[in-house]
């Protein structure tokens, strides 16, 4: 991995712990590879971070399914899950294949890194 990469997951994973719509196992998971860098245990929290990211990142199909649904009324309200539906839709017409939220897009531009940090 060159050094550019690393700098930019650096970057993209910062964003990631920072972002609210962040899990509590991708911030811990990012906490530990950033912690790892440059360790004896690199490769091994490298694995297991991108494995998490994998896990939590939303496709578009489970954001319009659960902005949709009861379920996500629930957790967003009426009106806040109207709009995340109507702008999932959007996206996905536009070719997203995935969530755009800060977590959500910081994991992708990650996990687009994988080859490189693997």
């Amino acid at each position: 991995m060159t050094q550019e990469t690393l700098n930019y997951v650096k970057e993209q994973t910062e964003a990631l712990i920072a972002a609210p719509s962040c899990s509590a196992e991708a911030k811990t998971a990012a906490e530990k590879w950033l912690a790892a860098v440059g360790t004896a245990e690199e490769a091994e929290a490298t694995k297991a971070y991108i494995a998490e990211l994998e896990a939590d990142i939303m496709p578009i199909d489970g954001l319009i399914g659960f902005a949709g649904s009861e379920a996500g009324v629930g957790v967003f309200g009426a009106e806040l899950a109207k709009n995340i539906l109507a702008h999932a839709k959007e996206i996905k017409a536009a070719g997203a294949e995935y969530c755009d939220c800060p977590a959500c897009a910081a994991c992708k531009a990650i996990l687009d890194k994988k080859a490189e940090l693997l």
